[in-house]
C-alpha cells in the first residue's frame, strides 16, 4: 500500500514539473506575431495613403470667414468616398480621428481638430449633410452620425462628426441643406448668364 502511494506521489511530482523553456518560446513566438500583424497594419495604411496621394491640399479658413452660423464640439471619426462608407481616405490626414471644434459660416465649413491637421471645407465645395449610422470604423444607432458630403478636388468625400450632444444633428443638417441649396442657385444663376 505504502509503495503504491509513493509511486502515485512521485507521478504527480514528475506531472507538476513545468517546461518553462517551452513556455517562454511560446510567449516570445507570441509576441513576434502580433508585432508582425501590427506592422502589417501600418504597412496597409501607409500604402492606403499613398494609392491616394492624389488628392489635393486641404484647403485653410480664411482669414474672415464670417459669423458663426453654428458651432459645434463633438468627435471627428473620418472621412469615406462618398457613397462608400467602407472606404476610407486617409491621405492628407483625413484618416486621422480626433477631437473637433467646427463652425460653420457663409464662407464654409471650418474643422479645427487638436493634434491633427485642421481644414476648411468652401460652401462651393459642400454637397450636402444627413444623419446616419455609421462611417469606416465607426457604427453608432441610427442617426447618431452627422456625415457632411464635400468635394476635394475631384474626389467627393463624406466625412463623419458625432457632436458631444448629438441633440444638435439635426440643426446641423438643416443649415448645411440651407447653406448648398443656397450655393446651387447661385451656380445655377451663374452658369445662366
Amino acid at each position: 500500500m505504502t509503495s503504491s502511494i509513493i509511486q502515485l506521489a512521485t507521478e504527480q511530482k514528475s506531472a507538476e514539473v513545468t517546461d518553462w523553456a517551452a513556455r517562454i518560446g511560446w510567449v516570445v513566438g507570441l509576441l513576434l506575431f502580433v508585432a508582425l500583424l501590427y506592422w502589417l497594419m501600418r504597412e496597409g495604411w501607409k500604402w492606403r495613403g499613398t494609392l491616394q496621394g492624389d488628392l489635393p491640399e486641404l484647403p485653410t479658413a480664411p482669414e474672415d470667414a464670417g459669423e458663426p452660423r453654428l458651432t459645434m464640439t463633438g468627435r471627428y471619426h473620418g472621412s469615406t468616398t462618398a457613397g462608400q462608407w467602407l472606404d476610407r481616405v486617409v491621405a492628407r490626414g483625413l484618416g486621422t480621428r480626433s477631437r473637433a471644434e467646427l463652425t460653420l459660416t457663409d464662407a464654409g465649413l471650418d474643422v479645427v481638430r487638436p493634434g491633427a491637421q485642421d481644414f476648411f471645407v468652401p460652401a462651393a465645395a459642400l454637397r450636402g449633410a444627413r444623419l446616419d449610422k455609421g462611417i469606416a470604423g465607426k457604427v453608432l444607432p441610427e442617426g447618431g452620425l452627422l456625415v457632411i458630403t464635400w468635394v476635394l478636388g475631384d474626389q467627393e468625400l463624406d466625412s463623419g462628426f458625432r457632436s458631444d450632444r448629438a441633440a444638435e444633428h439635426s440643426a446641423w443638417v438643416a443649415a448645411l441643406t440651407d447653406l448648398t441649396s443656397k450655393n446651387i442657385k447661385i451656380t445655377e444663376t451663374e452658369g445662366a448668364r
